[in-house]
């Protein structure tokens, strides 16, 4: 499967990634400025380096070519190229494709089997360009991300997001191979970042739409369930949270703690009964839990069937042998692991043992 990557940033970059990693040969067209994500360098990074970090989260696995689509040499290569690819990922600010001589009807009239799957911030009847962190805050996760009722608001740490609207993108694409295979026509596959974002509103938008009543910033607590989502801080300092989703699990939380008549306190011994007594019952767990040892107490839930984990950095994340399975190796030319965007497993094909590390501006794969 051949696959024309015309996109940058985020969202298109994983979606390629992820064909790359199932064995597709992708090869994402940049301007002769690069993607520019290729700039984006954390203070750590070395400054030298001819990869950044930011641009290797999402472009393994492929190679890259310099065009310049604004000439009509560049037009011309271009659609020399998707006369024979399966798929074009683009990411370009509706009426800009056209300008490119890129868009679908353009394209498809070189190849009537082309799968195109097109990625705007607001979706093809609006000019504004997308920007994950704008619809954060425009959607109702930044809203809902605040540490509590009054607090600022905050968005996530990641381009939540565009990851979101790659997945849309992932799977839009996979139906329609299966629907090409059956009738030989191509398709244009249509994804906004707004439209994702609202999809992934899930339970918070449901009871909006249910009750009427706006959802309340709880920092990472759960609007309908107690205690779930609260981080607690350990006699050794360990941080942890606990994800208590049934009475069952409550009942033997209380039994760990030392606490049997909790389970019985008409304020905690029902699911309903502890969200009304949310505040309550969340500083007596403070208490408590701040006279146990975290890893002890992580290990005697754990045997309890107890939902209940420690707080991680990301590289404490990376580092335990749960993680290893997700993590590319390095290679030659890009000495760092990698990590991988396909997190399922198949029965019928092996997962990539390796993959060529993110290639420079215009060069092609190891």
């Amino acid at each position: 499967m051949r696959v024309l990557e015309l996109a940058s940033v985020l969202a298109g970059p994983q979606v390629g990634q992820f064909l790359a990693e199932l064995g597709a040969e992708v090869l994402k067209i940049e301007p002769p400025s690069g993607d520019v994500t290729r700039t984006w360098r954390t203070a750590a990074e070395d400054p030298a380096a001819p990869v950044t970090a930011y641009f290797s989260s999402a472009n393994w696995g492929k190679t890259s070519r310099v065009l310049d689509l604004t000439t009509e040499a560049g037009q011309i290569e271009l659609h020399a190229l998707a006369a024979t690819t399966d798929i074009v990922l683009a990411s370009y600010k509706p009426g800009d494709a056209e300008k490119l001589g890129a868009d679908y009807p353009t394209l498809a009239a070189h190849n009537p089997r082309l799968l195109y799957g097109s990625i705007t911030g607001y979706g093809p009847a609006s000019a504004r360009a997308g920007y994950d962190a704008v619809l954060q805050a425009e959607t109702g996760f930044m809203h809902l991300n605040a540490a509590g009722p009054g607090q600022p608001s905050q968005k996530m740490p990641v381009a939540l997001l565009d990851i979101l609207t790659a997945h849309q993108l992932k799977e839009a694409l996979l139906l329609a191979l299966y629907q090409r295979e059956r009738t030989g026509r191509g398709a244009l596959l249509e994804v906004s970042l707004h439209d994702s974002a609202l999809a992934s509103l899930a339970n918070q938008a449901a009871s909006y739409l249910v009750t009427g009543q706006e959802p309340r910033p709880l920092g990472s607590g759960h609007p309908s369930i107690v205690p779930y989502g609260t981080v607690y801080q350990a006699a050794d300092g360990t941080s942890l949270l606990l994800a208590v989703g049934s009475d069952g699990q409550f009942r033997q939380l209380c039994a760990v703690l030392d606490r049997p008549a909790w389970a019985t306190d008409a304020r905690y011994a029902t699911n309903p009964a502890r969200v009304a007594h949310r505040q309550e019952l969340e500083d007596q767990l403070r208490v408590r839990l701040a006279e146990l040892d975290g890893p002890a107490l992580l290990h005697e839930l754990a045997q309890r069937a107890v939902p209940a984990g420690a707080v991680r950095s990301v590289g404490e994340a990376l580092a335990q042998p749960a993680a290893q399975p997700m993590l590319l190796p390095p290679t030659p030319t890009f000495p760092h692991s990698g990590l991988r965007t396909v997190a399922f497993r198949s029965t019928t094909w092996p997962v990539a043992a390796s993959l060529a590390g993110p290639p420079a501006l215009g060069k092609v794969k190891e």
